[in-house]
């Protein structure tokens, strides 16, 4: 079975781009466009990042509630974007846990802490912990761990299937991440406003009752994932036991969020029926 609804993306007013969809219990439903690609992820970098920080606390390299990045902020504030610090800047602009203030800058500083944790590159430790084991061979997390990763429909398709059946985790910590940390936390969604509550898990968006959203109406409230400001999303839906994931090379902006909805829509239809 290949899904129809994939090919709507030939639709989308963007030079090039790739869809896929995987089930929870591993059943790959096809993709469309070249799934072997190489995209720029954006911020669907942190996913893979979170991914490896969950690895290194099964590891017992670090705690999720030891210091870390700002004055009484810790892992769990860094990958929950609740550290207080500024979105792209090294600089503390609230308490931690005081305000959702999403954070480039957090998660470069939970980079640093595992890699000195680790006595190695963050990228060569995502490698080995998470890349390697998944056969993620197109991918590489080079550069910033908030946003310079580059991978394929493809390999994020296998990255995918293990966040809905762990392997390289116990899924209690899979559920962990993606369970709201800081409960009530208020903040804004970039590219789509204020959201109160502004509602994540560890290093995972949370949808909830999120309006206005990046994936579709049909979508569960405990659905989860991230979207990148290079046009690019990966979303997983546990009462749909599905995940999706799409890569163009066009900037996020009003594109996306008029084509996304309805192209999430359209595969949960298509997938449920």
């Amino acid at each position: 079975m290949s899904l129809k609804s994939l090919a709507s993306i030939e639709n989308w007013p963007v030079p090039t781009a790739a869809a896929g969809v995987v089930r929870a219990d591993g059943t790959f439903l096809g993709t469309h466009g070249p799934a072997a690609h190489r995209f720029p992820l954006a911020s669907v970098t942190k996913l893979l990042a979170a991914y490896a920080a969950l690895v290194a606390y099964e590891e017992g390299a670090i705690e999720l509630d030891e210091p870390a990045g700002p004055p009484g902020a810790t892992v769990r504030h860094l990958l929950a974007h609740t550290s207080g610090l500024a979105f792209d800047e090294h600089r503390v602009t609230a308490p931690p846990g005081d305000r959702r203030l999403y954070s480039n800058a957090g998660f470069e500083q939970l980079g640093d802490h595992i890699a000195k944790a680790a006595d190695m590159p963050f990228a060569e430790y995502a490698r080995q912990a998470v890349l390697e084991p998944l056969g993620m061979t197109s991918t590489s997390l080079a550069g910033s761990p908030a946003k310079d990763g580059v991978s394929t429909v493809d390999d994020l398709l296998r990255f995918a299937a293990e966040v809905q059946a762990p392997r390289l985790l116990d899924p209690r910590t899979v559920a962990e991440a993606m369970t709201v940390q800081y409960p009530g936390t208020k903040g804004v969604l970039p590219g789509y406003g204020h959201q109160n509550p502004n509602d994540w898990g560890l290093g995972f968006e949370i949808r909830d009752g999120k309006s206005p959203h990046w994936t579709g109406s049909a979508s569960s409230p405990r659905a989860f994932g991230h979207f990148g400001q290079s046009g690019t999303f990966l979303w997983i839906d546990p009462d749909a036991a599905l995940s999706c994931v799409s890569l163009t090379d066009r900037a996020f902006g009003p594109w996306a969020v008029e084509a996304w909805p309805p192209f999430t829509d359209g595969v949960l239809a298509e997938a449920r029926g």
